[in-house]
């Protein structure tokens, strides 16, 4: 799934592709990923992008009518943007990547440009929401952790006094947003800190420890375009190189890359979850 980092590097992307083009018509492949109106089809036609906003794992187009397209990408999502050239700029790793058996939503500019909505599992949606139903939206969310404004006030506060382990409470968007499977296990490593462990056992030098970890390891992550599994490539055409400095995820019974313990993996908060067993405690 996209997390933070690979989602915040479509939103680059996209930003510097679609920023002012009208969408002059949709064509709908498969129905399933769009939620709310029936009139999706008139709704977005000639609609001017204005600017591309993210909260979280969630993308949000605005237009200059003040509605918004929220796209979420789920588990296998993508957003590919092939210009009036015909040049595929981003979205995947395989040749042949426009249209294909996955293509779900096709978005035709004026300038003959395309963004495809290609989704293998379909658990990604469309909805076309206005700035009262955004805002709803967004109020769901806990804080950023790529926000300048993050703290490790801000991260207690948040996290201060629950019982569940820190793997579950780092996957909770509504406490800390943007943070999935990749990187709460990453976070966790830098940290020293088991993702198994009851949040309410962290003492403060821990807590701060994880705070600074997270932060680190998502900002590190956007500066490389995001970690490459499977669907994901940025919006610049590139995989992201994030996967070459994992040190636990995707890696369990190698040796860490610190002590040369095995690395262990066990199901946490219903996830595959990777830890050293020397190394965090």
């Amino acid at each position: 799934m996209p997390e933070l980092p690979e989602v915040e590097t479509i939103r680059r992307g996209l930003q510097k592709a679609i920023i002012g083009k009208t969408i002059d018509f949709v064509e709908i492949k498969d129905g399933k990923p769009l939620r709310g109106a029936e009139d999706f089809e008139d709704q977005i036609k000639d609609q001017i992008t204005d600017s591309i906003e993210r909260v979280g794992k969630l993308l949000l187009i605005k237009f200059e009518s003040g509605l918004y397209l929220a796209i979420h990408l789920k588990m296998t999502g993508q957003l590919i943007y092939q210009d009036k050239e015909n040049e595929i700029i981003g979205g995947h790793e395989v040749p042949g990547v426009d249209q294909n058996k996955y293509t779900r939503v096709i978005f035709n500019f004026t300038d003959r440009s395309k963004l495809y909505f290609n989704d293998l599992r379909k658990f990604g949606y469309i909805e076309l929401i206005d700035e009262e139903q955004k805002n709803r939206v967004w109020a769901k969310f806990g804080p950023d952790p790529t926000n300048p404004d993050f703290s490790l006030e801000i991260f207690i506060d948040q996290i201060k006094n629950r019982k569940a382990s820190i793997k579950s409470i780092l996957l909770n968007q509504q406490l800390i947003a943007g943070i999935g499977n990749i990187y709460a296990d990453e976070a966790c490593f830098a940290a020293k800190i088991r993702p198994d462990r009851a949040t309410d056992s962290l003492t403060s030098d821990e807590l701060g420890r994880l705070s600074a970890a997270i932060v680190d390891i998502l900002n590190k992550a956007v500066e490389v375009g995001g970690t490459t599994f499977r669907n994901y490539v940025g919006a610049d055409g590139k995989r992201g190189n994030y996967s070459d400095l994992l040190c636990v995820y995707g890696r369990a019974g190698l040796e860490c890359l610190v002590c040369g313990s095995e690395i262990q993996k066990q199901k946490t908060a219903g996830r595959g979850t990777h830890y050293c067993p020397a190394c965090q405690k």
